[in-house]
Parts: C-alpha cells; sequence; structure tokens
C-alpha cells in the first residue's frame, strides 16, 4: 500500500488502517510518524481493530509498550518517544517480539534507528485542522506531506 490520503474523521483513518492492516503479516513494523496529536495513536487502534485485537488500545506514551492479542498474531503497540536511542529500544524486547512474529506498531521510530527493518511501513500524518488529516503510506521509505 503506497499513496498520499486525506481523511475527515475517525472513522475514515480507521477505514485506511483497515486496508494497511491487509497487508500486514507476523514480523512487520508499522513506523508512525507525526507531531503530538497528529493521530498516531487512532490509526493504531485502526490497525488494531482491524488485526482482531479485543478491548481499547490506548497509547503507551507512559508504558512505553503495550501487548496485545489477538486469536491471530501478537500485536504491540510502542511509544519511543521517551527512549534514548537503540539500547533502550533493545532493552525493552526488541528484538524478542519481532522474533516471536509480533506486528509492532511504532510511535516515534526514530529513536530505534537501524533496527527499524527495511522492509517497514510508513505512516505519516500531517493534522490538517479540527478532524482533517494527510496522511502518507509507503513501504521501505519515509516521507514528509
Amino acid at each position: 500500500m503506497k499513496g498520499v490520503f486525506e481523511v475527515s474523521s475517525v472513522e475514515e483513518t480507521w477505514a485506511l488502517a483497515k486496508e494497511l492492516a491487509k497487508e500486514l503479516k507476523p514480523g512487520d513494523v508499522v513506523c508512525l510518524e507525526g507531531d503530538l496529536g497528529a493521530g498516531k495513536t487512532t490509526f493504531t487502534q485502526g490497525l488494531a481493530a482491524a488485526l482482531g485485537v479485543p478491548g481499547r488500545v490506548t497509547s503507551p506514551t507512559f508504558c512505553i509498550v503495550q501487548e496485545h492479542q489477538s486469536p491471530d498474531v501478537l500485536f504491540v503497540h510502542m511509544d519511543l518517544y521517551r527512549l534514548h536511542g537503540e539500547e533502550d529500544v533493545e532493552a525493552i524486547g526488541w528484538e524478542d517480539y519481532l522474533s516471536r512474529g509480533a506486528i509492532i506498531a511504532v510511535e516515534w521510530p526514530e529513536r530505534a534507528g537501524s533496527l527499524i527493518p527495511l522492509s517497514a511501513f510508513y505512516v505519516c500524518i500531517h493534522h490538517m485542522g479540527e478532524e482533517k488529516r494527510r496522511i502518507a503510506i509507503d513501504k521501505g521509505s519515509t516521507f514528509e506531506i
């Protein structure tokens, strides 16, 4: 999945996340980029719902990592904002999650540096006022919108 999309509601954001979720397989990483409040967690909630994760998915800002088990896959949501580099990311179990086949959604992925696989999906969200967002999705590279 690749392209730039404009959404005007949570429902449209979730629908876009659902389309991306169709392409995800165990061990994939989804990098979420955007300013605070842009909608990274909202997009992640849509991914989780599409992957069959039960219950509420919230931002892991203070706990850094949240694990969610669906019937088919382990979904891990990471917020690396408070970490300082690759060593910190390794210390929270990055390699273990990948070896277990987790799908990882990671906010502030630049903190993970070279740990991000070349095959990662990138989702860049730009807040355009009220509910409007421009969301760029690419695989294997990041780009600004």
